[in-house]
């Protein structure tokens, strides 16, 4: 979809050797990779692991371009250890295989990325310890399960209890703003009636956290902070 904004800078990327890769059928100018192309004729086999592991798991896995809030978008470097720890995020914070998490935020960013889906990946089975506290333990120890994930294109306020009660939500993963949304919807029946249990997320201001907990019912809530280039996460498990 927006690979019209890019192919202006097309000369120059190549001139500088960066390649651009596109996913969608095309056709796009020479030396531009189509990637659904690839996609459709990969084998689904996969190759021996020593073709796609790692050599170092401090290497770099992506990027996550930051919102730039001092200039332009950067680009953060994220590591292949970074990417697998993010398969305990919502075992952390007390999610199983069970659940249906709910996610509005875009995918571009760690939080929907890294933390949502993949988090959602690494959930771990009820009673069976999943990933907690056991980075670099044996694999045979580990029982990831996954949970369900609902992806919702863009978030809506005044769709939000109606899409958990029709999917059966019971995890929120919000940024603060979209607390403060549903907290200044008009009031309206059945708001307390849903199976929502646990709202995870960053940004969400004290007097916000009350009015929702007040208005919507006991849901746990856990407060997150973290980076894309950084190395040190807080989570507020007290409440």
């Amino acid at each position: 979809d927006l690979f019209g904004s890019v192919e202006p800078l097309l000369p120059s990327l190549r001139e500088d050797g960066v390649a651009v890769w596109v996913l969608g059928a095309g056709p796009y100018p020479p030396g531009v990779v189509a990637l659904q192309e690839l996609l459709d004729a990969a084998s689904e086999e996969l190759e021996p692991e020593d073709v796609w592991e790692p050599e170092d798991m401090n290497d770099t896995c992506l990027y996550i371009f930051t919102s730039g809030t001092t200039g332009l978008p950067k680009a953060a470097r994220v590591s292949h250890l970074k990417s697998i720890m993010c398969l305990s995020f919502y075992d952390l914070v007390g999610a199983s295989s069970q659940d249906v998490v709910y996610l509005a935020l875009p995918l571009y960013h760690m939080a929907g990325s890294l933390l949502g889906i993949v988090g959602c990946l690494g959930i771990g089975e009820p009673g069976r310890g999943g990933f907690r506290g056991r980075f670099g333990a044996d694999p045979s120890t580990l029982h990831p399960a996954g949970a369900t994930c609902v992806l919702k294109e863009k978030f809506s306020a005044s769709q939000f209890w109606d899409d958990c009660r029709a999917e059966g939500v019971t995890v929120f993963q919000y940024i603060g703003e979209l607390c403060r949304y549903l907290v200044n919807q008009p009031q309206r029946p059945g708001e307390r009636q849903h199976g929502l249990r646990l709202a995870v997320g960053s940004g969400l201001r004290p007097d916000v956290w009350r009015s929702f907990q007040q208005r919507f019912g006991p849901v746990r809530i856990v407060e997150t902070y973290g980076m894309s280039e950084g190395n040190v996460t807080l989570f507020n498990y007290t409440g």
